[in-house]
């Protein structure tokens, strides 16, 4: 649909909190708009001059967007320490130098560091805004004409906004049983707790979601019905589930039916990285990139269904550039969008202008194609690894398949791992140790450890041993994920089952496989037999 025919955003103020609507412009910040007059004399703010900001210029030697080949070999990636070791890795890197310089001809147009390293609005600087509205457009085809983009300085700091300009202290908003821990500790000082909705292989219910709604009880509860989803949908933080479109239309239509907001946490987007198959069943058939053809095979964003204007979206660049950018955006309707940014002058004001400026130039040097094609190369890296680390699992244990009858793995493929036939004695061949669904996005797999095979257990002790369990591979030096993190209420705990979660997303291909063998040798011992 073109954006002439698309609706505008319905009125959707009603939703804003106390705090968010009290906010006010910030009098120093209310006096930008004026200075986009280039001819404007600046005699109103504390701005120090450029010229003694101690940056004539700011250069990098940045990768190209095709650096990642579509078809990345193990052997090349777990090689790449060795390069690194013997200083041969940047010879091997294909690059281009990208500089900033600190005046130019053009300054609303051209990335430069007068006005990146100056105060600046909380929308940040024109370029960076420019190339952002451009790409939500492209990429995610927003459902209403009037949605806008907003600069942020990450994920978790895009959540904090976002829900101090939704809830008041003492509501409750809406989340997966398993979810994004950090998501829970900001606003847990504020009296705004989690409710938890029932999860399958796509993730949030709609079904448990809209049950939830329809026999939520004010009196009881202490609270009016929450207005406010949290979710990550794509490569789901724990779980690694995705949701596709027609769950997507569902929940949506829910939230239409309750009058619900969608904060769509989506950091793991362009990692969507298809189905695990084990080593004899890839393909060998080298991949070509086009970018609408990528783009079209990703799950499309909550925005894609949204005619109303209740989606909040939130993308990072710590996923595809780097964490300590801080560097975000999101995407949204204008009456939250300028209640977001009401906050940001008195808080972060914008990101950082150093990666602001390096950020900007480096997209704006690679383009949209480019950026896409970077980012196609790096969900085929992250699926190598993911592939990596779950063979090396499989070499360890003696793996078998079964279908998952509950959570968040009802009806997919599970793997269920056992010790080798050589390592136990007849009785024991039926116990499992752990079981795991290959995600299909992010960075994560989800592990359920069968404690009910562990001996000596009892009912009740679910906590107890994931914690001894996690605090022995601690003392052995591999840190993964402990289950009970990423509970969202104290209720959705497994009866008989603990979880990790571990990341394939930073550690060298020797280092994993190294992890992965004391991981073996950790639950052989745990888990011994008698």
């Amino acid at each position: 649909m073109s954006i002439e025919k698309r609706p505008q955003a319905i009125e959707l103020s009603h939703h804003l909190s106390k705090l968010a609507v009290a906010r006010r412009t910030s009098p120093l910040k209310g006096l930008q708009k004026y200075m986009l007059n280039k001819d404007a004399i600046m005699l109103a703010g504390g701005m120090p001059h450029p010229s003694y900001f101690p940056f004539a210029d700011i250069s990098a030697n940045a990768l190209l967007h095709d650096a990642y080949s579509l078809e990345p070999s193990q052997e090349r990636s777990s090689l790449s320490w060795v390069w690194k070791l013997f200083g041969a890795g940047s010879s091997k890197e294909k690059t281009t130098n990208i500089t900033i310089p600190k005046f130019v001809s053009n300054p609303m147009e051209e990335v430069n560091l007068a006005t990146a390293l100056q105060y600046g609005t909380a929308q940040g600087i024109l370029p960076m805004q420019k190339f952002l509205k451009e790409f939500a457009g492209k990429v995610y085809q927003p459902g209403y004409a009037n949605w806008t983009t907003l600069i942020h300085t990450g994920n978790t700091d895009a959540w904090s906004r976002a829900v101090l300009t939704l809830c008041n202290p003492g509501d409750f908003f809406l989340t997966e049983e398993w979810t994004y821990p950090s998501a829970l500790s900001s606003s847990a000082p504020y009296n705004i707790l989690p409710v938890a909705i029932a999860m399958d292989s796509e993730g949030m219910r709609a079904d448990d979601l809209r049950k939830t709604l329809a026999e939520w009880d004010e009196t009881a509860r202490g609270a009016r019905r929450p207005h406010v989803i949290y979710t990550v949908p794509v490569g789901q933080n724990p779980s690694g589930a995705t949701m596709a479109e027609e769950r997507k239309k569902a929940i949506y239509a829910v939230c239409v039916e309750f009058d619900v907001i969608i904060v769509e946490d989506d950091p793991y987007y362009f990692l969507q990285q298809g189905l695990y198959k084990p080593k004899a069943e890839r393909s060998s058939e080298p991949l070509k990139h086009d970018t609408d053809k990528f783009l079209t095979s990703l799950a499309p964003s909550y925005l894609r269904y949204d005619y109303q204007g209740r989606v909040i979206r939130l993308d990072t660049f710590s996923k595809y550039v780097a964490p300590g950018s801080r560097l975000g955006w999101f995407t949204c309707a204008p009456v939250f969008a300028e209640r977001l940014e009401r906050q940001g002058e008195t808080t972060t004001q914008a990101p950082c202008g150093f990666s602001q400026s390096l950020v900007t130039q480096l997209l704006t040097t690679w383009k949209f194609d480019g950026y896409v094609r970077w980012l196609h190369g790096l969900a085929i890296e992250y699926r190598s690894r993911r592939d990596f680390f779950i063979d090396c699992l499989n070499d360890e244990f003696q793996v078998s398949k079964s279908v998952g009858t509950k959570g968040v793995w009802q009806g997919l493929d599970v793997l269920d791992y056992r010790l080798k036939s050589t390592e136990m004695s007849e009785k024991h061949k039926s116990k499992k140790l752990f079981s795991l669904v290959p995600p299909t996005s992010g960075m994560f797999l989800w592990l359920a450890l069968h404690f009910e095979s562990a001996p000596g257990f009892q009912p009740g002790d679910e906590d107890t041993i994931e914690i001894k369990l996690w605090e022995i591979l601690a003392k052995k030096g591999v840190l993964v994920g402990p289950g009970w993190f990423f509970a969202a209420t104290e209720d959705v705990m497994d009866s008989g089952e603990g979880h990790f979660r571990i990341s394939f997303s930073n550690a060298e291909f020797p280092v994993m496989k190294k992890a992965v063998g004391i991981f073996a040798e950790v639950l052989r011992e745990f888990f011994k037999q008698t």
